[in-house]
């Protein structure tokens, strides 16, 4: 294990909640930067939305007419985990495919948005897009190429926990956050039980980074906060077979059953949306939401309806908004740092919530950034060009 130099960062102790992608990647950023970092996770890493989610690589392009700023992030970093995290991938692109009057018409504005955005196109004809993608519908008519992905939802965020690790982070798993222990308005640790040993005890740390996902409302309340989190579920399913090789997307704003995306020997259909008051809500598929995801995303590939299905799950989005929105299709996908010393009189504590697990990265370099400022450091983030260790180096040994 390597030991950070030293040098001003080392003297702070940085504790981050919250072992998804996002975590990960805030471990990793802040230990690059040389803090003493601990991340506690109240189950095994990756086991909560992170795990859930079907995989696309984003690039923008399913936001590009109604949330550019979920686009914007997207793109720029779907470019940069291709840097740092290609073994994790799959750069296969995406079809946006027309198959109704509805569609085509839309492809205009999708098309100047895309553009506005930064986000390269290829528009094809329904013929191009049969050559390319033969199981599609052959009612398509047109498709628009976008640099869409897959990406491992597993192995991506173990490559960010491996290159954090081999930087010292302490990363524990099973533990899970009882309390914030405070001192004078300000939080200065966590109170946990380690759920193998079940033993309690405190953590101390100079700031908790709150990177809870759909539970980051939870956490923000035992500080006496408020970060407003709709935990949003939407269930996917996935069957037997690569019926794409490309991210299959319909060319219409985004709803039900909407996107294909090829994992493997496998085909996964999502997503359906509804709100939750608390993410352990959303555990079950609703009754008929298999059923009508696979015939709407048969409208896309009509070989969806005779192929096995493999298996069906839960998700829940960590989206921001407040309960006006019915679905969660009209909320934002960009994601938000609150600095609660600022915005609440609570020193010592920082949430960060929102986003995509392709923009993970930049929502912990805008995390770290706000750590260091309030500590009154400045080390640069590294995290744009450092190539991550392979998975694999998390298991590996001295």
């Amino acid at each position: 294990m390597h030991t950070p130099e030293k040098g001003p960062a080392n003297r702070f102790r940085v504790i981050v909640v919250g072992g998804g992608g996002t975590g990960a990647a805030i471990l990793h950023d802040l230990s690059l930067r040389g803090f003493d970092t601990v991340l506690v996770e109240r189950g095994e890493s990756t086991s909560g939305t992170t795990g859930r989610h079907h995989g696309q690589l984003h690039s923008g392009a399913r936001y590009a007419v109604n949330d550019q700023e979920s686009a914007v992030e997207c793109v720029e970093e779907n470019a940069i985990l291709r840097r740092i995290a290609r073994p994790a991938l799959e750069l296969n692109d995406g079809l946006f495919v027309a198959v109704s009057d509805e569609d085509e018409a839309f492809s205009g504005r999708f098309l100047e948005s895309c553009r506005a955005c930064g986000i390269s196109t290829r528009l094809l004809a329904a013929e191009e897009a049969l050559a390319l993608e033969p199981n599609l519908t052959p009612g398509v008519r047109l498709a628009v190429q976008v640099p869409d992905g897959t990406m491992d939802a597993w192995r991506l965020p173990m490559m960010f926990f491996s290159t954090a690790r081999s930087q010292g982070a302490d990363i524990r798993t099973f533990t899970e956050v009882l309390g914030l222990e405070s001192v004078a308005g300000g939080v200065t640790g966590v109170r946990v039980v380690d759920r193998r040993a079940e033993r309690e005890y405190t953590i101390k740390g100079d700031l908790v980074v709150n990177a809870a996902g759909p539970w980051a409302g939870q956490v923000a309340r035992m500080a006496g906060v408020n970060v407003p989190i709709r935990p949003t579920p939407g269930v996917m399913v996935a069957v037997r077979g690569r019926l794409s090789n490309m991210v299959v997307n319909r060319l219409s704003p985004p709803g039900d059953a909407d996107i294909v995306v090829p994992q493997r020997n496998l085909s996964i259909v999502g997503t359906t949306s509804w709100f939750v008051e608390t993410p352990e809500e959303a555990l079950d598929c609703p009754e008929g939401h298999v059923e009508m995801l696979l015939e709407k995303g048969a409208e896309l590939i009509p070989g969806l309806r005779q192929a096995p299905v493999r298996a069906a799950w839960v998700a829940a989005r960590p989206l921001i908004g407040d309960k006006k929105e019915e679905s969660g299709r009209g909320m934002s996908r960009a994601f938000r740092c609150y600095d609660h010393r600022a915005e609440d009189g609570v020193s010592g504590f920082v949430s960060v919530a929102g986003g995509k697990a392709t923009t993970l990265r930049a929502m912990a370099e805008r995390a770290v950034d706000l750590v260091c400022a309030k500590l009154g450091l400045d080390p640069p983030c590294r995290t744009r060009d450092k190539v991550l260790l392979p998975h694999q180096a998390f298991f590996s040994r001295g």
